[in-house]
């Protein structure tokens, strides 16, 4: 599955980072990992805090999927609004979707502290304004449910977003909660942490074949070896719907720029977030080295060939918006490209079991939160597999309430 387009800055940035060998035995484990993007080197990393040693399996280089495509914001806020989350799945649990994904930020913030190499790791505030003026009603809304939640944020007026950010409109929510961190450093950060404690970390290693069974799951490798493990955890991403029987998640095209670097770094109020209301959503943030990535004008559509066909035009889109609100910044693109994403009906990731795959666990972490969901993920897959009952397992489990087909 063509994933994302051939040049995103964070592989250009950082490079093909670690590499590992391919397989070339039979082997036998107790947990396997296919999948060795963000979610699956999260996973990694949470197994061996608690005394597992994994083997991981990527077809690919590690991370090189849509890891590495990865714009890195981190949200709490899900794609679907908290006032539209509770008609969907209940207040309580809408609430504590939220609630896990602010913690999540912080969870990654010390993860990232204690890796041997460390990546860049910025907490930032997120500041979702209405894109037009019908949607202020909606956001005070949300601001009330918010608030009761006890989540830290501030109902801006039209006066307050001209203040703080120099462009009009008509209100937005500023969320204390929020944070960047590049995916494709920290991925590689925390699978070579991982493979120092006992990990065995294989690129280039297609899974062509898997038998479910009651006692095991048997891996068959395009290079003719098995792995044989008594869990397998499924963290491939937008290409797990091809180890589940039915569909769950909606594919769509989405694309970014990033700027030349700027030598000032102080671009706006904080060097918050930005996102607005619209859906899709246009969204930008100062990056590490001084420049602006700006992402969003989505399609619902996955197909690869049209997507990358239309990188420039959706560049020059993603300029002009930036521009709109910005006209005294002299943004120029520096690099573009495009990916591959999937949404839920709800919003919400999909981890767990389901009855048709033995001995596997799905890490899904649909979404725009990405990044903090494939968090969740690792925290409640690890509990299980080391023995311990995750009750948040059950907010995003297959059969739970809302969830149904994408």
């Amino acid at each position: 599955m063509d994933l994302r387009s051939d040049k995103p800055y964070a592989l250009l940035r950082h490079g093909l980072g670690y590499v590992y060998p391919s397989i070339r035995k039979h082997i036998k484990a107790d947990v396997a990992i296919m999948g060795a993007g963000i979610t699956g080197a999260l996973v990694a990393w949470h197994l061996i805090q608690k005394g597992i040693q994994p083997v991981i399996l990527d077809r690919r280089h590690a991370g090189m999927g849509s890891t590495a495509a990865s714009t890195s914001l981190l949200q709490y806020e899900i794609d679907t609004p908290l006032h539209k989350l509770i008609r969907q799945v209940g207040e309580k649990n809408a609430v504590l979707s939220y609630l896990l994904c602010r913690q999540a930020i912080y969870d990654l913030h010390e993860i990232a502290k204690k890796l041997p190499e460390k990546p860049a790791f910025e907490l930032r505030p997120s500041f979702q304004y209405a894109s037009y003026n019908s949607h202020v009603k909606d956001l005070e809304k949300e601001y009330l449910l918010r608030k009761r939640a006890g989540i830290n944020l501030q109902l801006l007026t039209a006066n307050d977003v001209k203040n703080l950010f120099g462009f009009q409109k008509g209100g937005g929510l500023l969320s204390a909660d929020g944070g960047i961190i590049d995916a494709y450093p920290f991925t590689h950060a925390l699978l070579k942490h991982a493979q120092d404690k006992g990990a065995i970390v294989y690129d280039n290693t297609a899974v062509t074949h898997i038998d479910y069974d009651y006692n095991n799951v048997v891996l068959q490798t395009e290079w003719g070896h098995k792995v044989t493990a008594k869990k397998l955890i499924i963290a491939c991403g937008y290409e797990s719907h091809h180890y589940l029987p039915k569909k769950i998640e909606r594919l769509h095209s989405t694309y970014a720029l990033i700027s030349e670097p700027f030598f000032g770094k102080d671009f706006w109020h904080e060097n918050a977030l930005i996102w607005e209301t619209a859906n899709p959503y246009l969204y930008m943030r100062p990056s590490s080295d001084n420049r602006i990535l700006i992402g969003g004008k989505d399609d619902a559509f996955y197909n690869p060939t049209r997507r990358d066909a239309n990188i420039a035009r959706k560049t020059r889109q993603l300029e002009n918006s930036f521009h709109k609100l910005f006209p005294h910044i002299p943004l120029r693109t520096d690099f573009a490209w495009a990916g591959t994403f999937a949404s839920t009906k709800d919003g919400l990731p999909f981890i767990g079991s389901i009855p048709e795959r033995p001995n596997t666990l799905f890490a899904l972490g649909f979404g725009g939160n990405g990044i903090t969901f494939s968090l969740l993920a690792a925290q409640i897959i690890s509990d299980l597999l080391s023995g311990k009952n995750n009750a948040n397992g059950k907010l995003f489990s297959f059969d739970r309430r809302g969830a149904g087909v994408a």
